[in-house]
Order: structure tokens, then C-alpha cells, then sequence
């Protein structure tokens, strides 16, 4: 069963930058699209950004366009997501998630069956 440990995360200035990243314990995470979510106190899990297992697809919530990157590299079986321009509603709990999927990404959590234990993002203003 893949594992998914993220790090990265702690506390940044508003206006700042931040990169999170994940490592995957399993040699599928080729296979497999990778997603970020996030969940901050009081609030439902919201999704952040997603890559398909080439690379080749890649889907950004709104709040997060332009600002955010997600990239991975499937011979450290890593995904990284970069932080920029912060915003102290970006504060949250990240968490990575896998999906084995041979074609595209999903936006749906409820997709994803491996999840990382999270890193706690922490925004000052």
C-alpha cells in the first residue's frame, strides 16, 4: 500500500513563498495522478491542485492560479507544490493524495485512496 509523507510546510509571511513536498513509498506512483488538498479549521477539504502521472495534465483550483505550481518527479517518486504570494486564507492543513489512473486527473478527494498524514501551513500577515 503506497504511503505518502509530505514536509515542507510551517509558517510564512503574507507575500511570501513556501514549497511543499511528497514523497511516495511506492514504486506505482508512476501510475498514478497526485493531487493537493487542503483543510483549514472549521472548514470542508478543498482541493488545490492536481498532475497526471506524465505530467501531461494539470488542474489549479481558482484561489490558487497563478500563484501555485505542482510539479513531480516520478524517478524520486516526489510531487512538490510551490507556494507564491501567499495569502493568509492559504493557511491550512496540505495533505497529498494518489490515485492510480492511467489517463488525466480528478479534482474529487473522494477519488483519491492514498492520503499523506498532512504539513500545516501557517500564513502571518
Amino acid at each position: 500500500q503506497m504511503q505518502l509523507v509530505e514536509s515542507g510546510g510551517g509558517l510564512v509571511q503574507a507575500g511570501g513563498s513556501l514549497r511543499l513536498s511528497c514523497a511516495a513509498s511506492d514504486r506505482t506512483f508512476s501510475t498514478c495522478a497526485m493531487g493537493w488538498f487542503r483543510q483549514a479549521p472549521g472548514k470542508e477539504r478543498e482541493f488545490v491542485a492536481a498532475i497526471s502521472r506524465s505530467g501531461q495534465y494539470i488542474l489549479y483550483a481558482d484561489s490558487v492560479k497563478g500563484r501555485f505550481t505542482i510539479s513531480r518527479d516520478n524517478i524520486k517518486a516526489t510531487v512538490d507544490l510551490a507556494m507564491n504570494s501567499v495569502k493568509p486564507e492559504d493557511a491550512a492543513v496540505y495533505y497529498c493524495a494518489a490515485e492510480v489512473r492511467n489517463y488525466g486527473v480528478t479534482t474529487k478527494g473522494d477519488e483519491y485512496p492514498y492520503w499523506g498524514q498532512g504539513t500545516q501551513v501557517t500564513v502571518s500577515s
